[in-house]
Order: C-alpha cells, then sequence, then structure tokens
C-alpha cells in the first residue's frame, strides 16, 4: 500500500466544490478546524502527494470518497473537450475563490494597466488584507493574454530564496534546461530569464516578498538580502520590449523597487490595500450564505475589524461551523463582549478620552481560529520589526495608548524617553509606514496618524511586556 496518495487531477474541481459546501471558505480555515499544516491542505487541494493519514483525514472533513478522487473519473465523448476548455492553473489559487467580493473598480484598474504597458506590480499591505486574493485575480483575468502562469512564495521556507534558485526554478518552470554549472552563475541566469521573458508572455505571481528583504540602521531598510533581485528588475523595467508581467506582494514597501521604479513610471505600479468597505462586507455576509441580509451584530463584527478580510472571514467560518453552524445570536452571546470593548474605547475616544493604555482588546486571539489565522501571522510581523528595527518597535507599542487619530508629533514624542533624536524619530516613524503597521490621514492641514484596530489589539499586549531592555 502506498504511504502517500493524492487527488486525481479530474477531482480537483470537486475538491473545490467539496470546501465551499462545508463551509470552509478558505484552505486556512479547513488547516486551523483539522489542526494540520497549512503547507499539507494546500498540497492536497493541488493534487500533491501527502500522507494517507492526511489524506483520509482532510477527505473526512470534506465528505469525500478517499477511494474514488484518487481514480481518474469516467469520461464521455465530450469530456477531453470540457477539460480543455478550462481556465488553466485554478489549481494554484490559494486564496481567491468563489466567494471572492468587492474591489470590482480596483480590478479593472489594475487589470487594464497590466494589459497595457505596466510590467512590474506590487500590492501592499497588512497581514491579511486580501493582497494574494487580489494578486490571483488578476491573473485569472489576464490569464488568456499570457503563455503560463508561474508562481513563487517566499513562504515557502523549504526552497531556497536565493535569486540565483529563483531564477533558475523559473526558467525551469518555463521549459528551459538549466545545467548545474549556471546554477552558481545568478548573471547568467538572470540574462536567460530576461530573455526568454521578453519574447514569451508569463505572469509570475511572487507571493510575501517581505520575507527575502533585510533592514537595519546601517544598511537601510526593506532591503533585498540578495542584490540579484535588484539587478534583475532593474533589467525588466529598462528593456525596450517585455512580454511577460510581474505580480509582487509584499507587507513591506521594498525601498529598492520604489527608487528604479521611479525611472519607470509606465512601467510599474504600487498599489496598496485596504480592507473591505462596509458595502463590500455586506456583500461578504450574503454571498457566503450566512444570512440573507446582515446582521447588525456582523455589521459591528465587521466595523470593529475594519473590514480585514481574513479575520472576518475566519470568524464568519466559525459561526457557520461547530458548535454554532449559523446562528448568529450564540456567536455574539459568547464573544460579543470583545467587540464591545473596541465599541466602548472608540465612542470614549469620541468624546475625548483619546487615551487607553489599560484597554484590553483582542481581536486577533479570542478564539482559537484567531489565535492560529490571524494572531500568529501579525505576530511574525512583530518580530521582524522588533528584530530588525527596535525603535520603531518601540513607537509602535508605546502609540498603542491612543484610541483615535492623533497628530504624528504625539507619536513621536514617545521616543524621546528613549534618547532619540528628532532625525531618528522621524526614520522610525518612516519604516512603520513602510512596513503598513501606521494609516495616515489629514484634517484640515494637520497629519493625523492611527493603529488599524487589529495592529492595536497587538501592540497593546506588546506594550505591557515593554522593557528599557528591548
Amino acid at each position: 500500500m502506498p504511504r502517500s496518495v493524492c487527488v486525481h487531477p479530474d477531482h480537483r474541481s470537486t475538491v473545490a466544490l467539496s470546501l465551499e459546501r462545508n463551509g470552509f471558505l478558505t484552505q486556512s480555515i479547513l488547516a486551523g478546524h483539522l489542526e494540520m499544516a497549512l503547507s499539507t491542505v494546500n498540497n492536497f487541494c493541488r493534487g500533491i502527494k501527502v500522507s494517507v493519514a492526511k489524506f483520509e483525514e482532510i477527505c473526512e472533513a470534506l465528505g469525500l470518497d478517499p477511494q474514488v478522487i484518487i481514480q481518474p473519473q469516467e469520461r464521455t465523448e465530450n469530456t477531453s473537450e470540457s477539460r480543455s476548455a478550462e481556465e488553466p492553473g485554478l489549481e494554484h489559487f490559494f486564496a481567491y475563490d468563489s466567494f471572492w467580493v468587492g474591489r470590482e473598480d480596483l480590478t479593472l484598474e489594475l487589470t487594464t494597466k497590466l494589459d497595457s504597458t505596466c510590467r512590474l506590480m506590487l500590492i501592499t499591505g497588512m497581514a491579511g488584507v486580501g493582497k494574494t486574493a487580489l494578486a490571483e485575480r488578476l491573473s485569472a483575468d489576464l490569464r488568456g493574454n499570457v503563455n503560463q502562469l508561474l508562481r513563487e512564495n517566499f513562504d515557502d521556507h523549504e526552497k531556497s530564496t536565493d535569486f540565483a534558485s529563483v531564477a533558475a526554478r523559473l526558467l525551469e518552470n518555463c521549459g528551459q534546461v538549466v545545467i548545474p554549472e549556471e546554477r552558481t552563475d545568478p548573471q547568467l541566469l538572470a540574462r536567460r530569464l530576461v530573455l526568454h521573458l521578453q519574447k514569451t508572455p508569463y505572469l509570475i505571481l511572487i507571493d510575501s516578498l517581505e520575507q527575502i528583504l533585510k533592514g537595519n540602521e546601517r544598511e537601510g531598510w526593506s532591503e533585498f538580502k540578495d542584490d540579484g533581485f535588484v539587478a534583475f528588475f532593474r533589467t525588466v523595467l529598462a528593456s525596450e520590449t517585455f512580454q511577460s508581467r510581474f505580480i509582487l506582494t509584499s507587507q513591506e514597501l521594498p525601498s529598492q523597487i520604489v527608487e528604479i521604479g521611479s525611472r519607470y513610471q509606465n512601467f510599474w505600479h504600487c498599489q496598496p490595500l485596504v480592507g473591505l468597505s462596509e458595502p463590500e462586507q455586506r456583500a461578504l455576509f450574503v454571498k457566503t450564505g450566512l444570512a440573507p441580509e446582515s446582521s447588525p451584530e456582523l455589521l459591528r463584527i465587521g466595523k470593529a475589524y475594519e473590514g480585514h478580510p481574513l479575520a472576518l472571514r475566519i470568524i464568519i467560518g466559525e459561526i457557520g461551523s461547530h458548535p454554532f453552524y449559523g446562528n448568529i445570536a450564540a456567536y455574539w452571546q459568547r464573544y460579543g463582549q470583545e467587540i464591545e470593548a473596541v465599541e466602548q474605547a472608540i465612542a470614549e475616544a469620541a468624546e475625548g478620552q483619546t487615551t487607553g493604555a489599560d484597554d484590553k482588546w483582542n481581536l486577533d486571539r479570542f478564539t482559537r481560529a484567531l489565535r492560529r489565522n490571524v494572531q500568529k501571522r501579525l505576530e511574525q510581523t512583530f518580530d521582524r520589526l522588533r528584530q530588525d528595527a527596535k525603535y520603531a518597535y518601540i513607537l509602535l507599542c508605546e502609540s498603542s495608548v491612543y484610541r483615535c487619530p492623533v497628530p504624528d508629533d504625539w507619536w513621536l514624542s514617545h521616543l524621546e524617553d528613549w534618547q532619540q533624536s528628532e532625525a531618528e524619530q522621524i526614520a522610525a516613524l518612516d519604516i512603520l509606514c513602510d512596513r503598513y503597521l501606521v494609516e495616515e490621514m489629514t484634517e484640515g492641514s494637520q497629519l493625523l496618524l492611527k493603529q488599524h484596530n487589529l495592529i492595536r489589539s497587538v501592540s497593546l499586549a506588546h506594550l505591557q511586556q515593554l522593557t528599557f531592555d528591548v
């Protein structure tokens, strides 16, 4: 008996429908439900081999027969025609699915840019805001104009992330042969890759770019660990012609790409992403079947989370599964006090109580699924910040005392106690802005700063642990 098995390609659509039918809005939610690694669930859904035990466990959760979905489907005369008409590459989509709502105008705008002259598109924003889903939606819309979709995900720590390794993988995925001697020559690999992508229209989606960036006081912030990427993207933008398109997602703004892109404005675009608007939240609640029309409790949850897509989908999944099974009132009875604490703090801020260092916000962690899927991702962001930029981390923690937007000098004053000069204070704030950990807005002629409610929830917890030995 084999030790590992995979879903037959004929049944990948069946798996996708089973996810939807059983209320698992994303593969992440299924992984959390099973207490299983997301990579295992991803492999299962993509038709990559997993252990028999894990395969059977996932099948049980989805109501599938393991013996059926490992076998090819019986074909009729028209089956091959049907399959050839299917959109290729859908098995590569981790986040974009049938529950996609909103962002229509933005999607049209970005698709138009990529169909025109934009060769390099960067989608940025905080963790879980929907960067990958948007990138996948764009790739679905563009599929008819490209030869093939290629992917690199720097969250996959089992793969090498140096430029030579990435370039070699991309070339091989394009059907090009890479001999061993070439793998140690990044400049040769770069030339080969650029030449191939110039002539053949590929769409290359690269996720989690922040994983290959570095930052410190001496060398600068959010720069590539491997300079090979800088030279490669410079060549992509500087080429006279270029048929392929890159879509990159990142939680941090890569300063070197921004600098290069400023010289080639027609060939690149940076798109910051924010949460879903209230109408988009309503559409999500209705489309997932949670309520025929949005309930007041759901709208209050959406407002507290400022439309954060990942958090809302996880909460929707929890309401729809054991033990609530769609009972919104029961979910609110159990967890509504967490939302009410946020609402109370915001109401007090509107009445002039702008600070609240003792606020007990748990938006990122009041359920097990939120702890696994939201808190964990945000904590990784905070850990990177603490390691790379100590005083920016301190500024983020200390500014969590503010419940509402306040002037920027209120924030900067917190670093005076840490003996930071004015220039150092501004540098720390710039780091937070580049990592999308602070939101900027204007009121009249005044610049105001605030933390997203989810970010503030984590910052408040870190503030309690902050010491002068950080």
